[in-house]
């Protein structure tokens, strides 16, 4: 059953949306899972919870995850 040029358009509009949508979880999970949004995360915490100290610079906060991956490898593949 084909649709008539009047049904096509709310469809392919809301395929739109959906694809969109998708698309934007797709990134949030991928830049999540890598790490990327760790310095947003961070800085929303620290605001939060600890509101009368000065967060670290997101240059301070990558060599201290990084030292601290150092320190404790964890459940790290290399």
């Amino acid at each position: 059953m084909a649709l008539s040029h009047a049904e096509s358009g709310p469809a392919l509009t809301r395929l739109g949306v959906r694809l969109a949508r998708l698309g934007r979880g797709i990134r949030w999970y991928v830049t999540t899972l890598m790490g990327d949004r760790a310095y947003d995360v961070y800085v929303a915490h620290h605001r939060v919870h600890h509101p009368e100290e000065e967060p670290l610079t997101e240059r301070q906060f990558w060599r201290q995850r990084a030292a601290d991956q150092d320190a404790d490898p964890g459940a790290r593949c290399c």
